[in-house]
């Protein structure tokens, strides 16, 4: 992938309006109906196509419990789907809510319970080489374009991830993290400024971000 475009003389680039699932209007509809009445098939379609950017996210809030968290996560969107009503967008922005949530509540639980990682050495197994999340997280983010966001003020980047990776508009982004719809779009701004800051400097990154 050629190297993105400078940033300059330009604004910085606009979050991508297309949906993540692919899908949207009767077309959507059709397929969370037949997720809520348990086919297979279109609940894995849901979780193929959100599970990427999900994990990208929850790496950002907690490294170390992505993972895990992303399987709670996966877990009370079972629960709840049969209440769920909106469509594909607001899909979204409740799978990210529930997501926000169970973060908060791990960092909550971990104060209380600090914990120390043992080495890898001591177990008798490790974890195989074609992980699927590993390998999802692989194509669509790359640990150099976590580490980068990552440099943001945690505000910042929780932004920037909400806006371009899982493609939230302003006033759901706002919701989810608490915030007003413009100290959202100060927030988006000011870390997309950064983020073209540090790619001019020669961090260059696979920037999927349409203009």
């Amino acid at each position: 992938m050629p190297p993105p475009p400078p940033f300059g003389r330009r604004d910085p680039p606009r979050p991508p309006t297309t949906e993540v699932i692919g899908v949207s209007g009767p077309a959507f509809d059709a397929l969370l109906d037949a997720a809520r009445a348990g086919d297979e098939q279109s609940f894995a379609a849901l979780w193929r196509a959100l599970n990427p950017p999900l994990l990208r996210y929850l790496y950002l809030l907690e490294p170390s419990a992505a993972e895990d968290l992303a399987a709670e996560v996966w877990l009370e969107v079972v629960r709840g789907l049969g209440r769920f009503t909106g469509d594909e967008a607001s899909f979204r922005a409740w799978v990210f809510t529930i997501a926000r949530h169970r973060g908060l509540d791990w960092r909550r639980h971990a104060a209380r319970r600090p914990t120390s990682p043992l080495p890898g050495e001591m177990f008798a197994e490790r974890a195989a080489a074609d992980d699927p999340a590993a390998a999802a997280l692989e194509s669509l983010a790359t640990e150099r374009a976590l580490a980068l966001i990552a440099q943001l003020p945690p505000d910042q980047a929780e932004v920037v991830v909400l806006r371009v990776v899982a493609g939230l508009d302003v006033a759901r982004v706002a919701t989810i993290v608490g915030k007003r719809p413009g100290t959202v779009r100060v927030l988006g701004h000011r870390g997309l400024r950064r983020l073209a800051e540090l790619l001019r400097s020669g961090l260059v990154i696979g920037w999927g971000v349409t203009r």
